[in-house]
């Protein structure tokens, strides 16, 4: 018996421990989840600050940086024409023009040419009442189309329309819609709106013409059907509409009285700032069309945006008719 046992343990056998003692060593040999260094609880007994601290700390500097970045982006949304102010003088910046642009209207016409770039906001150019005339000729043209999405134009020179998620011709569908007064109105508050652009960045009046497109612009808070209703997009004017070298727009509704959102908004990032002008029925805001001027408009949350953009160009070749005759 005693070689029997010799032998066994040459071989590395050992005798089997009784059931119970088997029990415990595996008990105390199994590992256990994120055991010592990684598991918080356990580091924090032998750590000279607990992770628990720490983890405060952070979200507390989190917060303190938030509320800093909040503060930042309020601080530097400046109001250049608040909905409830009437502005009885004209509100203006200047800032210089990109050499492309002053280029382009050098070599077409240089009495069209500004000393300067810039922008301006004027409320007692266009009356009330010239106002109120010309959303009512909106809405009756608009009303004989609209599109799917939120965004709906009218364009009184070439009669398009949309319709759906494209375009009819308002007067080959509609011929006798609108009355020779009608067209008269829109005429006399085109022609205020360039003479004071021309006068602004004094500039030859009789040597700057409106251009395509011109159009009113219906804005409620349906979502976008396609991409042409997406009109909240940061851009440039000179890159949407080329023959573009001013722009101007009429507003015809009220912020707040009859629509949310909807504000138009200068993307200042030379001076990391927007600036915002508030719609009210009458306001004109006209600016050069580089990229000194670059915007957006707000997504309309609610209510009906109704304004009229009238862009004016230095090119004759890209001039338009009045409509209407």
């Amino acid at each position: 018996m005693a070689e029997e046992n010799l032998a066994r343990k040459r071989k590395g056998e050992t005798k089997k421990p009784p059931a119970g003692e088997n029990k415990d060593e595996k008990k105390q040999e199994r590992p256990r989840p994120f055991q010592g260094r990684f598991n918080p609880k356990a580091s924090d007994r032998y750590g000279v600050v607990s992770h628990k601290n720490v983890a405060k700390f952070v979200m507390g500097v989190g917060v303190v940086v938030f509320i800093l970045y909040s503060n930042y982006r309020r601080d530097n949304v400046h109001s250049m024409a608040r909905v409830n102010e009437v502005l009885d003088k004209k509100r203006h910046a200047q800032m210089q023009c990109a050499p492309s642009y002053k280029k382009e209207i050098q070599d077409l016409e240089p009495v069209c040419l500004p000393a300067k770039c810039g922008r301006f906001i004027i409320d007692e150019l266009v009356t009330v009442a010239e106002a109120h005339k010309l959303v009512d000729l909106a809405k009756k043209g608009l009303s004989k189309g609209g599109g799917n999405g939120g965004a709906s134009i009218l364009d009184l020179h070439s009669g398009a329309l949309s319709h759906g998620d494209q375009f009819i011709n308002l007067y080959k569908t509609h011929p006798d819609l609108f009355s020779k007064r009608d067209f008269e109105i829109y005429r006399a508050v085109k022609d205020k709106v360039k003479a004071e652009v021309a006068e602004h960045f004094n500039l030859d009046n009789s040597k700057l013409y409106l251009s395509h497109p011109t159009f009113f612009s219906e804005l409620t808070a349906v979502p976008a059907s396609t991409v042409h209703d997406e009109y909240w997009h940061p851009h440039i004017d000179k890159e949407t509409y080329p023959s573009f070298h001013y722009t101007s727009l009429l507003y015809l509704a009220d912020y707040k009285k009859d629509f949310t959102g909807g504000r138009f908004i200068f993307i200042d990032e030379h001076q990391r700032a927007n600036r915002t002008v508030e719609p009210k029925e009458g306001r004109v805001s006209a600016f050069t069309s580089g990229i000194e001027n670059k915007h957006y408009v707000e997504p309309v949350t609610g209510g009906t945006r109704y304004a009229l953009t009238m862009g004016f160009t230095c090119d004759k070749s890209k001039a338009i008719k009045d409509p209407g005759l």
